[in-house]
């Protein structure tokens, strides 16, 4: 059985520094992801009236939405001749900036979609959250003297903030001196039945990629495969850090449903990177570990049935073509997720007018330069020219994502379950697509 590919992330552990953002080129269709600035009005002798003065403005015009319609013939054939007799294995959608449905094939076949599923989550949690939410792991000191630590799923959580947070439960000295007992230091975790989503299946589990989705995660569950017993080595990890500071600690684990007591005290905050940041991690390199977390952050719950519901009625809010469409977990490691690549499409342009829609592209791999298409289309046109996440499972291959033309942005998904030579055909889509004479304006 050919495994999913395995993100094993040598940044983890490292200083905190995320992902850093790509600098995007100006987009040909006037722009459609940078925000304009307007300046203030300004009123007085030989200056522009006020806005008062100005009659009331139109109503506002709605977003764009996808046509059902395919409306350039030539593309359509081009894309059916690329597929050829494999036709029935793939789904491909093309459509422009205008909303106008370019090319499509079996664009309405819900498809097990692999790791584009995280283009669904990440849109989801840049809208809720923001581009500067950051996940925290906290330390609280509670009425009875003991102290909790609570998190987020923070991927980057490593050996020196559990240091910070000994020393200061241990008091400020970092020492034992001040008491005449051990710290008691509960850990807020999730419980085992809920560390993977029900649909992984165990043998991708016990791989990085499918390391445990835990509050406490120091290296998000992994070394070189999966950490199978977090909440183990976290205790593991803290007592020793207690230990070389010459103190002593009594560790216990805790639910994380248990709601904190009211007059419990904030000592100490330890925040990820911010979400843009994240996002690069869960698109940019496909890790699957954050993208989960994202999932459960937007929703405002770390029970994954009511993030699922959350996110699929936020999709129903933004107007999306959601027949087939089902949301099983965040990373698409679950081969219960469906999409389609009509969905797929429409959520691209649906991102592309959002107001964090630049943050949304900037987190994609790029054509021949970074992340999971680094190595891909090297020296052709499509290099630095096409923004993707890619998709990886045991006969399963898809890509979506914007492709930069002269004639502006193109919004591309392809996905193939049980296709064959799949890299191959997807090279020769994207071509097709940026011929943008098939498509006249």
């Amino acid at each position: 059985m050919t495994r999913p590919r395995r993100h094993v992330l040598p940044r983890l552990g490292l200083p905190r520094l995320g992902i850093g953002l790509v600098l995007l080129p100006a987009l040909a269709s006037g722009q459609a992801l940078a925000q304009v600035s307007v300046p203030a009005p300004q009123s007085g002798p030989g200056l522009p009236i006020p806005f008062a003065s100005l009659p009331p403005p139109p109503p506002a015009v709605g977003l764009p939405l996808l046509q059902g319609q395919v409306s350039c013939p030539a593309l359509q054939q081009r894309l059916q001749a690329n597929l050829g007799a494999a036709s029935a294995a793939w789904s491909v959608s093309v459509a422009d900036a205008r909303g106008r449905l370019l090319a499509e094939v079996n664009g309405l076949q819900p498809r097990v979609p692999a790791s584009n599923q995280k283009l669904v989550s990440t849109a989801f949690a840049l809208d809720r959250l923001g581009p500067d939410y950051r996940l925290s792991t906290r330390l609280w000191q509670l009425p009875d003297g003991s102290y909790r630590l609570t998190g987020e799923g923070d991927p980057d959580l490593a050996l020196p903030q559990l240091q910070r947070f000994a020393k200061l439960a241990l008091g400020s000295g970092g020492s034992s001196g001040t008491s005449s007992g051990p710290v008691r230091l509960e850990l807020a975790e999730e419980s085992r039945q809920d560390w993977w989503p029900r649909g992984w299946h165990p043998a991708d589990r016990t791989y990085a990629y499918g390391a445990p989705i835990t509050r406490l995660a120091v290296t998000s569950n992994a070394i070189h495969d999966a950490v199978m017993n977090p909440p183990s080595r976290l205790q593991t990890l803290l007592q020793r850090s207690v230990d070389q500071q010459g103190g002593r600690a009594q560790l216990t684990l805790v639910s994380a449903r248990s709601p904190l007591p009211g007059d419990a005290v904030l000592l100490h905050v330890e925040p990820s990177a911010p979400m843009h940041n994240l996002l690069s991690l869960a698109n940019s390199e496909s890790h699957n570990f954050t993208a989960e977390v994202l999932m459960r952050q937007a929703a405002g719950s770390w029970d994954l049935q009511q993030a699922q519901r959350s996110t699929q009625q936020w999709l129903m809010a933004q107007s999306l073509p959601l027949q087939g469409v089902r949301i099983a977990d965040g990373s698409g490691l679950d081969r219960a997720n469906r999409l389609t690549s009509r969905f797929l499409v429409a959520l691209l342009m649906r991102m592309d007018q959002h107001p964090y829609g630049r943050n949304y592209l900037a987190s994609m791999a790029v054509a021949g330069q970074r992340g999971t298409l680094r190595n891909l289309y090297t020296g052709s046109t499509l290099q630095g020219r096409f923004y993707g996440k890619t998709g990886t499972l045991t006969g399963v291959r898809s890509i979506s994502g914007v492709l930069l033309t002269t004639d502006g942005p193109r919004y591309v998904s392809a996905i193939a379950n049980g296709a064959g030579s799949p890299n191959t055909v997807i090279g020769q889509v994207l071509r097709s697509v940026q011929e943008t004479n098939l498509c006249p304006s």
